[in-house]
């Protein structure tokens, strides 16, 4: 067997590629630009070519699997359509390796990452040998990706397009929910109705209304919201493993240092500034970290520089985004982060910033990346902490203000 990825770099599609390759699956990819990813898949022998080009596609492969974000136009994917080869998307793709497996699937509009990440390495370190496939790379798996020799499957099932459907759980963990990719779900009650047929499908759901009452340990994860995805595992792998015992979950909990770009410490700048990254995208999620940020460090100056994540949600949420950054000090924000879309007018990271301002923030629009990290090495000092903050490509500058 012979796949070909196209957006291999990307977290789902690199520990997919994993995956295949722990099966014995012979696997090429590329993707735009190197990164962590694509080059931790490199060290485990997948050759990923960056660029992408029609010439990258084998002639030769069995399927062809592209990321969500790689669109119809794609050379690589009309040269895939040309040679007559099969084609599927990342999603479904997870739905086949989950078939024939014991599925623990979690989705929600945040915590999915770390929750999924709490689940494998408890159901490890209690010698259940799961597989699992987590949207973060998590330092005590050296990967995104576990490999195991159990049925046992834990992957995070993305409520865009309603994904987790596909995975048919045997148990769905529901984290959380707030509207989110608005480019899709058109209201809250449209991304609800969405989840509610994904409960349908799972045979045990486990939400708030089950796990909020779960007793966890004092974890090294910042946040009342880690605390609660930690409860969702406990809660997730008692209903798996009835055998575990509660002081062994609470142990493994308690060990837990995290993953990357989850309010990830990367250390200090020359002039001693601590420096954070994080993944937080939605105005949920930077108001929780911001919370817990503020919390761990009451004394410090706290400058978060954000990268908005899509025209379209950042439209949609722009208020929800004005009112998110209430325990910040000062924003700086980036030129949105377009993936899969195309800009819409009058959407911008300076309209945000006006709306940040209005609400008693200090906030800039900076025209690029160079800029924003410009802009945090003057702010660098020891009373600071600056915040690298969004899903697109803003932890480049965490490392560089680090180097």
């Amino acid at each position: 067997m012979r796949i070909h990825m196209i957006g291999i770099g990307g977290i789902g599609m690199s520990a997919l590629a994993q995956l295949y390759v722990h099966e014995g699956t012979h696997v090429s990819g590329s993707d735009k630009e190197a990164s962590p990813t694509t080059q931790l898949l490199e060290k485990k022998g997948v050759h990923v070519s960056i660029g992408q080009k029609a010439e990258n596609v084998p002639t030769d492969v069995d399927l062809v699997v592209y990321s969500d974000a790689v669109w119809n136009d794609n050379p690589e994917r009309m040269r895939a359509k040309e040679l007559g080869l099969k084609e599927i998307s990342y999603f479904e793709a997870l739905g086949g390796v989950a078939k024939g497996k014991r599925t623990i699937a979690v989705t929600g509009t945040h915590g999915k990452t770390t929750t999924s990440a709490l689940i494998a390495k408890i159901l490890k370190d209690a010698g259940k040998e799961p597989t699992a496939i987590i949207g973060s790379i998590v330092p005590e798996f050296g990967s995104n990706f576990l490999a195991g020799k159990s049925d046992i499957f834990v992957v995070e099932a993305c409520e865009y397009r309603n994904h987790f459907l596909r995975f048919h759980p045997d148990i769905l963990v529901v984290t959380n929910m707030e509207w989110d990719h608005t480019d899709f779900f058109k209201s809250f009650d449209e991304m609800k109705k969405a989840f509610e047929e994904a409960r349908g499908q799972a045979k045990t759901v486990i939400d708030a209304g089950v796990y909020k009452s779960e007793t966890v340990p004092v974890l090294q994860l910042i946040g009342d919201f880690n605390m609660m995805n930690a409860r969702a595992a406990k809660a997730a792998v008692r209903a798996a493993f009835p055998d575990i015992p509660d002081p062994a979950i609470d142990s493994s909990l308690a060990a837990f240092t995290g993953t990357w770009r989850r309010f990830e410490i990367k250390g200090a700048t020359e002039e001693g500034a601590l420096v954070v990254d994080d993944y937080a995208h939605h105005p949920g999620a930077i108001s929780a970290t911001l919370k817990a940020a503020r919390e761990k460090f009451p004394d410090k100056t706290l400058v978060v520089a954000f990268h908005p994540h899509l025209y379209s949600r950042t439209r949609d949420l722009m208020e929800d985004f004005a009112k998110a950054f209430t325990d910040a000090d000062e924003v700086l924000l980036a030129p949105i982060y377009p993936a899969r879309e195309e800009p819409i007018e009058g959407v911008t990271s300076e309209a945000l910033a006006k709306r940040i301002v209005a609400n008693g923030k200090h906030a800039e629009a900076l025209p690029s990346l160079d800029a924003v990290e410009a802009e945090l090495k003057a702010r660098s000092a020891p009373e600071t902490v600056l915040i690298t903050m969004g899903a697109g490509d803003i932890y480049k500058v965490a490392d560089a203000l680090i180097k």
